[in-house]
């Protein structure tokens, strides 16, 4: 197979890729960009789109609960989960789309394939149809990141779940545990508490969503214990023990271990990047420190 060259190569087409390849082609360069799952990586697919879509659905919930406040009359209030989830990927769908269609506007290349560094300014694409070889004097890694897991706190998709569970669940928790506070488990932890869930949150820090000013922590969490959930900071799960439909806390809380069932555990203890296999030691480079905040 013949080796297509290019000004630039973008490998990961989420917001950072997908804009820096748009920027190149702007500049007058023949660009490709590899995506490995879809387009418009995690933040159009499984992050803060979707869940911003099920966030939505939730909040209109909350206030039909409330419609006699405003003067208005709402009888027999319920939610469809799964119309809910239908929605948020649809939306994801149209957007992820519509970066496809941004590509082509901008006369950008699309592989869709697994992507890795055999030799300086080259590209080795394995594809559903084979592999195909690129070259390029100016390559940019936009690869992103996972769900960091924990050892003992490890996903199944049942009765522990990671975002991408959390974002296509088949059932509505009863009591969820959300282990972590950051953006990505205060949103899963809102979003099912607004439908009846009975939410408890554990945060190792000591105050819900660190990583933002303690003025927002402390107004965040006053409103998120005034809609019910229950927050346990300076906490950490020390381990789950996981029976049929149920899962057993060991939670270290004020200097003591207490135990608490769940029917599901969200582990939301953050992101870890994407920068393994990809073959950087062939170009002479390594891999550093990996592990990021929740973002």
């Amino acid at each position: 197979m013949a080796t297509k060259s290019f000004d630039l190569i973008v490998i990961g087409a989420g917001p950072g890729g997908y804009v820096a390849a748009i920027r190149g082609a702007q500049l007058g360069m023949n660009v490709a960009i590899v995506e490995r799952e879809h387009m418009g990586g995690i933040c159009l697919n499984w992050g803060c789109i979707p869940t911003k879509a099920m966030l939505r659905s939730s909040e209109v919930f909350h206030l039909m609960q409330r419609a006699k406040e405003f003067g208005l009359k709402a009888d027999g209030i319920s939610y469809d989960l799964d119309a809910v989830v239908k929605r948020s990927r649809k939306i994801a769908g149209q957007l992820s789309g519509g970066i496809s269609q941004l590509m082509k506007k901008n006369k950008i290349t699309t592989i869709m394939g697994e992507a890795t560094l055999p030799a300086k300014g080259k590209v080795s694409v394995k594809t559903d149809k084979g592999t195909e070889e690129l070259t390029a004097k100016n390559i940019v890694l936009a690869t992103g990141a996972r769900a960091r897991e924990l050892p003992g706190l490890e996903a199944d998709g049942d009765l522990v779940w990671t975002y991408k569970h959390a974002l296509t669940p088949t059932r509505m928790p009863k009591k969820l545990l959300v282990i972590g506070s950051g953006a990505i488990g205060i949103e899963f932890a809102s979003f099912y508490n607004t439908l009846g869930a009975d939410t408890t949150v554990v945060e190792v820090m000591d105050r819900v969503l660190p990583v933002e000013d303690v003025e927002i922590s402390k107004f965040a969490k006053k409103q998120f214990v005034k809609q019910g959930m229950k927050i346990m900071e300076k906490s950490m799960v020390k381990k789950l023990d996981r029976g049929k439909g149920k899962v057993t806390a060991h939670i270290e809380t004020g200097g003591k271990v207490v135990t608490e069932e769940f029917d599901t555990v969200i582990s939301a203890v953050g992101i870890v990047g994407n920068v393994e296999n990809l073959g950087l030691e062939n170009i002479g480079r390594e891999a550093g420190p990996h592990t990021c905040c929740d973002g």
